[in-house]
C-alpha cells in the first residue's frame, strides 16, 4: 500500500479525523491537506534515502523508534512528544524551516486551508508518515528486502510521479525547487 492510503486508512479513517481535529479542519478539508502536504515529505524522505547511508539510516530509525504508535493510536498526535518529533522528523528531511513553511504557503495556495494551520499540521503528518512507514518495514518479508528498502521507496513512488511519466526524479526537483523558490 502506497504511503497516502496507509494514512487514509489508517485505523478506519481515524487518523485522517484526529489529525483534522486537532487543527480545526473537517473531514474533506484534511484530506485535501494530506494530499497536497505528502508529495513534499515524500520527495524530501526519498532525497534522503538516496544519498550514500540515507537508506539504511532511514530503515534504522523505523526499526529503532516507536514511530507506529502514532499511527495506531492516532488520538497521540498531539501531545507534545509527538509535535515535537514531528519536528523532528521535518527538520531531518528539509534542514531548515523555511522548508516546512514554503511547503505550508505552496499547500495553502492549493487547498485555501491557511498557512498557519498546514504548519500546525505538519509535524504530525511527518510522524503518521513515518508510523505508516514503520509499520510497512515491519511487516516486510525477508532482510533482503527489507534491507534493499524496496518496500519503503515504494509506498513513495506514487506520491511522487506528479506528472505520471514514469519518473520520480524529474518530479522530486520540481517540488523541492519550488519549495525552496518561495
Amino acid at each position: 500500500m502506497d504511503l497516502l492510503n496507509s494514512i487514509l486508512n489508517a485505523q478506519g479513517g481515524q487518523a485522517v479525523d484526529q489529525l483534522g481535529g486537532h487543527v480545526g479542519l473537517d473531514r474533506d478539508q484534511t484530506v485535501a491537506a494530506i494530499q497536497n502536504l505528502l508529495p513534499a515529505l515524500a520527495g524530501g524522505l526519498s532525497k534522503n534515502a538516496l544519498q550514500p547511508g540515507g537508506l539504511e539510516s532511514l530503515t534504522a530509525a523505523l526499526a529503532g523508534g516507536a514511530h507506529q504508535r502514532y499511527l495506531e493510536d492516532p488520538s497521540q498526535l498531539a501531545q507534545p512528544a509527538a509535535i515535537q518529533e514531528g519536528n523532528g522528523i521535518l527538520g531531518h528531511i528539509f534542514c531548515s524551516q523555511d522548508a516546512s513553511r514554503a511547503i505550508a504557503t505552496q499547500a495553502a495556495a492549493q487547498t485555501g486551508i491557511g498557512a498557519d494551520v498546514l504548519k500546525r499540521m505538519l509535524p504530525m503528518l511527518a510522524t503518521l508518515a513515518m508510523g505508516a512507514m514503520s509499520q510497512q518495514h515491519s511487516t516486510q518479508s525477508g532482510a533482503a528486502g527489507a534491507a534493499q528498502g524496496g518496500g519503503l521507496l515504494g509506498m513513495l513512488a506514487p506520491m511522487l510521479d506528479r506528472n505520471r511519466d514514469g519518473s520520480v526524479a524529474d518530479d522530486v526537483l520540481g517540488m523541492l525547487g519550488q519549495a525552496f523558490r518561495k
